[in-house]
């Protein structure tokens, strides 16, 4: 095999962010009585939430903004797009989401099916994540897909995050790979794929929204399921 280390991205790779952050969102609103508060159309709250999420994480990734920040300020500015600006709302929703989202199992077609693939083929498997240590390790567990990998490895363990090579090379020294040998699988261009492109890792870009995008990586699947090609 050309591979033994395999790498996955958890969040929008295998754990299907968008979907539990759905469901944790209709039980925060409910329990905080957010439309109480001027947040009167959850489907509005819903698509600010994934707009402002996506554009703090991208401020994270590049290093912009800490992770308490990130945590706080994405509730804080969805409640601004409904005139609301109080930051000790802002800073209980967040606290009550995190406690909430991690419960939450639903991930992406296949993903039991290729780990087992995987595993059956005596790969090693690893996650590299930019999510929290504390939250990454309760949504792998409550998912079950805690007992695949062989290292979780989180930027906050690391005090680094994806793209920056330096989580690259710290989970090639943790895992006891070497570059060579290991490959990235990941949904985000940015992080994961141009981060293994500058760490030397092959990648694979994993285009679960069938996006038109132009991609370094060395691979491009559109499901799960074609990493039996790959691998």
């Amino acid at each position: 095999m050309k591979y033994r280390h395999v790498f996955f991205d958890l969040d929008h790779t295998l754990w299907d962010f968008d979907t539990n952050a759905r469901e944790a969102l209709e039980e925060l609103y409910a329990r905080l009585d957010l439309k109480s508060k001027g947040i009167d159309d959850f489907e509005k709250f819903y698509r600010h939430y994934l707009h402002h999420n996506n554009i703090l994480w991208d401020r994270y990734h590049k290093g912009f903004i800490t992770t308490e920040e990130l945590k706080w300020k994405r509730m804080w500015r969805v409640l601004l797009e409904f005139k609301n600006g109080s930051e000790e709302l802002a800073r209980e929703m967040s606290e009550h989401f995190l406690e909430i989202l991690p419960a939450r199992r639903n991930v992406f077609p296949y993903t039991f099916e290729i780990l087992d693939y995987l595993k059956a083929k005596n790969y090693q498997l690893h996650l590299i994540t930019n999510g929290f240590e504390k939250t990454q390790w309760r949504k792998l567990k409550n998912s079950g897909l805690d007992k695949y990998f062989t290292e979780v490895i989180t930027s906050e363990a690391s005090n680094s995050i994806k793209p920056n090579k330096e989580i690259f090379e710290y989970a090639i020294q943790k895992t006891g790979a070497r570059i060579e040998e290991s490959i990235m699988i990941g949904d985000n261009l940015d992080a994961d794929i141009v981060g293994a492109v500058n760490a030397g890792m092959d990648s694979v870009f994993v285009n679960h929204l069938k996006e038109e995008k132009q991609s370094p990586s060395t691979y491009t699947v559109y499901n799960l399921k074609e990493l039996e090609g790959i691998l």
